[in-house]
């Protein structure tokens, strides 16, 4: 016999060999065709694998993580089967798990398109319909090699080949049809439900490598629920109507072209935009004791090698040689080398920490042509960066004021919801463990200290230290890792930082890294999309338009325009000879004007303005004076109106 030992503690005693489904039968029957798969001492595994000795278990149901990830696993499965039925000759590479679905890469001479979707779909159906079970079948290393070179299964031999001669060859079977797999899966193909959809076919190489075959990738997405299924559909139709790249067409604000890949051309509006949030965040970070400063865009390579970066990123870093000086330079695709110039400039002591120096720092990154994504994924960008040199005793005070800082910019430019991750030291990094040790557990004392509940994130630490990221959920619940503050005992020691402590002596300063928005373009495109283009009227590069009623009143509009701009006020007029209905329904749907100001003959013989807010139908009538005072307040930063009182 053996003991089973539930969550709750509680134990019931089974035969050897007993299953996590059969333990599930025997709670009731019920549960048993709610379980997926079940934990074994901590180890996920097939509802019907045998139990050999004392263990502690999970059930895992749809309803867990885990649950929904086999479901998805196993929904790459059907896909693979389904494709090789519909189109043979097709050879299979692989298809893993990804956030809201999978994908699955396939090697075949005809180009697959959306359009061979519904046909797949319904084969997919068909293969769930038919619940065939998974079975696992471990197989000898030359056995699964030649099986899978006798089915012309090139892809899936040199997988197997270059496993390490230890590793445990499995496949799984789904009826007549098997996948070289580690597991676990469903207990059948029925368990994967139909809440599944495929969404497109994409190009991939084989391994990532582009020197290796062209295969095509087929994503797809699957839940537990057709309502999961059915809100997530919904979530993409509205990230679509959101996204960044058409609304900055729609709005005037910027675009890219070919001859400068990765680079935006900033329209008027759009820089509009650009400028008001660096003009908040200079305020912003001035408030909290930060020094502005500005380093070069090109830096001796030297520097770069003496950081670490050069052997971290030289493949992604702009490189300019000049042969007449024998020199090689790089263009900066991080400030810190830079800032710790600037604290290298003269001697410091300890009286002069912490030191917050803050830049918006100009980058050059190389990014593939194929993962640029409009100002989510740039080959230049604008950091707010921010160095803070300071004493290990004074790194929890420091964490305490960023994170002041780092919370309300997040209210003010509105979101509400952000939770933080603790990454921990990388397996490429610099410095010696000791010096990790000290440093994890400093950031990690610091964040408790300033009350953050903080999600272990490890591995994913920075090359030279621990960091704490944030990440914030927008309009629709999409999730975006913008901020960051980390921790580097090994930098400034690298580069040659000091300062004079209280005892006359050398000591190397902790440098703490820190952004708030990070990118600039990144955190305007997350603005706009978590915005839909509708920003609130301090942040709209567009704050009025006066449109006409009739022409006997474009005089009285733009004298109008002329007083509110004295006022700061960021207006324009629309005297076109159209009808107001027209003028209304342009403005607002498709360029999302805050504010409308309708004028008629009336308006202007009585020195009025009729008001109308995007999103609403009523107008708001109301005098000069009075509409001056309502949108110079509303148009007034939410930081400047604190300090207003």
């Amino acid at each position: 016999m053996i003991t089973i030992t539930f969550p709750d503690g509680n134990t019931r005693d089974y035969e050897a060999g007993v299953t996590a489904m059969a333990v599930a039968k025997s709670i009731s029957s019920g549960l048993a065709k709610k379980v997926l798969a079940a934990k074994v001492n901590g180890e996920l595994r097939d509802a019907s694998r045998a139990i050999e000795t004392d263990a502690q278990i999970e059930l895992i149901t749809a309803k867990d993580p885990e649950g929904l990830e086999l479901i998805r696993h196993d929904c790459a499965h059907v896909l693979a089967e389904a494709v090789q039925e519909l189109f043979p000759g097709t050879q299979v590479t692989i298809g893993p798990v990804i956030e809201n679905g999978f994908y699955y890469d396939f090697y075949r001479d005809e180009p697959f398109s959306e359009d061979d979707f519904a046909a797949i779909e319904k084969k997919m159906a068909f293969i769930i319909n038919r619940n065939d079970k998974f079975e696992r079948i471990v197989m000898p290393r030359d056995e699964a090699i030649q099986t899978f070179k006798d089915m012309s299964e090139d892809f899936k031999a040199e997988l197997i080949e270059d496993l390490p001669e230890s590793e445990t060859i499995t496949v799984y079977k789904q009826g007549k049809w098997f996948d070289l797999c580690r597991g676990p899966h469903l207990p059948s193909t029925g368990k994967v439900g139909k809440a599944f959809k495929l969404m497109k076919v994409a190009g991939a190489y084989w391994r990532g490598d582009s020197s290796n075959q062209q295969l095509q990738r087929i994503y797809g997405t699957a839940w537990a629920t057709q309502e999961d299924l059915d809100a997530h559909l919904e979530m993409i139709k509205e990230a679509e109507a959101r996204d960044h790249r058409r609304l900055g067409r729609q709005l005037g604000l910027f675009h890219f072209q070919e001859e400068a890949q990765g680079q935006a051309f900033w329209h008027a509006r759009g820089w509009t935009l650009y400028q008001l949030l660096q003009q908040y965040m200079q305020r912003r970070q001035t408030e909290y004791g930060y020094e502005e400063i500005k380093t070069p865009q090109l830096m001796d390579r030297k520097f770069w090698e003496a950081s670490g970066h050069w052997d971290k990123y030289r493949e992604n870093m702009f490189v300019a040689e000049i042969a007449e000086e024998d020199k090689v330079l790089s263009l900066k695709p991080m400030n810190c080398p830079c800032h710790i110039q600037v604290f290298n400039f003269g001697q410091k002591s300890y009286r002069d920490l912490p030191l917050r120096l803050a830049e918006f720092g100009s980058c050059h990154r190389y990014e593939p042509s194929g993962a640029l994504h409009g100002l989510m994924r740039v080959r230049a960008f604008v950091q707010d960066d921010g160095h803070i040199f300071c004493r290990q005793d004074q790194i929890t005070d420091e964490v305490k004021l960023f994170t002041d800082l780092l919370k309300s910019v997040y209210a003010d430019l509105g979101f509400d919801d952000v939770k933080v991750k603790f990454s921990t030291r990388p397996e490429i990094r610099v410095g010696a463990d000791e010096v990790w040790d000290n440093a994890e557990a400093a950031l990690e004392e610091a964040a408790r200290a300033s009350g953050l509940d903080v999600e272990l994130n490890e591995g994913d630490g920075a090359f030279y230290g621990p960091k704490l990221d944030f990440v914030l959920r927008d309009a629709i619940g999409r999730e975006w890792q913008a901020g960051t503050i980390q921790a580097d005992f090994n930098l400034p020691e690298r580069l040659g930082a000091s300062y004079i402590g209280a005892d006359d002596a050398k000591h190397v300063p902790v440098m703490l890294h820190r952004a708030v928005l990070g990118s600039f373009e990144r955190f305007l495109g997350i603005l706009i999309e978590n915005y839909a283009g509708r920003f609130p009227l301090w942040l709209s590069p567009v704050q009025v338009v006066i449109a006409t009623i009739t022409s006997e009143a474009n005089d009285y509009a733009e004298e109008v325009a002329t007083k509110m701009r004295a006022l700061g006020l960021r207006v324009e007029t629309d005297v076109r000879n159209e009808k107001i209905n027209y003028k209304i329904r342009e403005l607002s749907a498709d360029r999302k004007i805050p504010v409308i100001a309708v004028v008629g003959k009336r308006e202007a013989e009585e020195g009025k303005l009729a008001l109308r807010r995007l999103g609403s139908q009523k107008q708001e009538v109301l005098t000069l004076d009075d509409a001056f005072a309502a949108l110079a307040f509303e148009a007034t930063p939410p930081d400047v109106k604190r300090q207003d009182g």
